[in-house]
């Protein structure tokens, strides 16, 4: 596995890419964030907000976390034929017809080995960046079904989303999958697992497959270089909420009005 590590910050960042390799976009976006962070495109130069992010955050960006799925060209499944965003956490209950432990070396390595080190590393702020066949924008899913949901985490989301979407107007708010209720989050799915077992601002970011309705290009549609820029401008937002990450007290009250976490709805 891969995991390019940038930055000397005390605050953890993890940003993984493509756990379902049919989803390139996702790959596209990992190296449009990592030309930013690295001066790639510039000879090694890099901007003042991220020289400044460097030495608040540590990065650790895994861009494939399905290699051999990505070489084998599937759609969701890793070279065991499991969907590693349901193998962060044992599903069901033992005994069941349903029932399997996760992650495992033999099952998902993949996620096995990244878990390991975010064990070892701690996680302050997390994205898992992915695409979705149905709804045409790009959005965030959060965490509103983990146990930890409460006005912090909410609150958080809330700002890094609006900063997001201020960043970068393809990023949008109000549509987005129907959030889970609370208390029946699905643990085994990636990012509400990284949530609830790091008590962080954690989310899954999807980019859609063809065209992206708040910003319609009926020519190129959703392409690689808009999905590079997306991951790019994630540093403005993550610039933003970087204060608060970790803040006690209401700290909300230091938000705009604008910050306000949205209820998103899949309906548009």
């Amino acid at each position: 596995m891969e995991c390019i590590t940038v930055g000397r910050g005390t605050r953890q960042c993890w940003i993984i890419h493509r756990q379902h390799p049919g989803e390139t976009m996702a790959e596209f976006y990992a190296e449009g964030l990592l030309t930013r962070l690295l001066g790639l495109d510039t000879n090694g130069c890099i901007d003042g907000l991220t020289k400044h992010l460097m030495q608040k955050y540590t990065f650790r960006i895994v861009p494939n976390m399905c290699p051999d799925g990505s070489s084998r060209g599937h759609l969701r499944t890793n070279a065991q034929g499991q969907n590693l965003n349901r193998e962060w956490a044992n599903t069901g209950h033992e005994g069941e017809e349903h029932y399997y432990q996760a992650p495992t070396v033999k099952r998902s390595p993949e996620v096995h080995c990244v878990l390991q080190e975010m064990d070892k590393t701690g996680v302050d702020v997390f994205l898992d960046v992915h695409g979705d066949e149905e709804l045409p924008f790009n959005f965030l899913a959060g965490a509103e079904g983990c146990p930890n949901w409460g006005p912090r985490l909410e609150h958080l989301q809330g700002a890094f989303l609006a900063s997001y979407s201020r960043a970068n107007s393809d990023m949008q708010i109000p549509v987005a999958y129907e959030p889970e209720e609370p208390g029946e989050g699905r643990m085994n799915v990636c990012s509400n697992q990284i949530a609830c077992r790091f008590d962080c601002l954690a989310v899954t970011l999807e980019m859609p497959f063809k065209d992206c309705l708040s910003h319609s290009d009926p020519e190129f549609g959703w392409s690689p270089s808009r999905a590079k820029m997306l991951g790019a401008s994630v540093l403005d937002a993550l610039g933003y909420v970087h204060p608060y990450l970790r803040e006690e007290g209401e700290f909300w009250v230091n938000f705009k009005e604008e910050d306000k976490y949205v209820r998103p709805t899949e309906k548009y």
